[in-house]
């Protein structure tokens, strides 16, 4: 597992050659209020029942809120075999401060 910063997962989205999934797992309420463009919203707690729907030799990103959720699920999918996953240090509020300044914050 690799954790990249809000400016570093903006620079990697810009450069590489492959659209990695985004994946957010916020509660849906959290994710109406604001999400960065692209991701695909499976909350922490339906994570397993839906690991299925995942590709684990995809890049998948992991965000949530601070990082803190989504680091525990990046984890998870390293320990499940998903061999190219990132956490998003600091979440989507790290994002809304130093990459879309336009995103709503909660």
């Amino acid at each position: 597992m690799r954790e990249f910063s809000a400016a570093q997962l903006r620079d990697h989205l810009a450069t590489t050659d492959t659209t990695p999934l985004l994946l957010d797992v916020r509660e849906p309420w959290e994710f109406r209020l604001c999400r960065i463009e692209g991701s695909k919203l499976i909350p922490m707690g339906q994570l397993p029942a839906s690991i299925r729907e995942l590709d684990p030799d995809r890049e998948t990103v992991v965000i949530c809120h601070h990082g803190i959720r989504s680091r525990q699920v990046a984890m998870f999918l390293d320990y499940q075999g998903f061999s190219n996953v990132i956490n998003l240090a600091g979440g989507v509020d790290a994002w809304a401060h130093d990459v879309d300044r336009q995103m709503a914050t909660y």
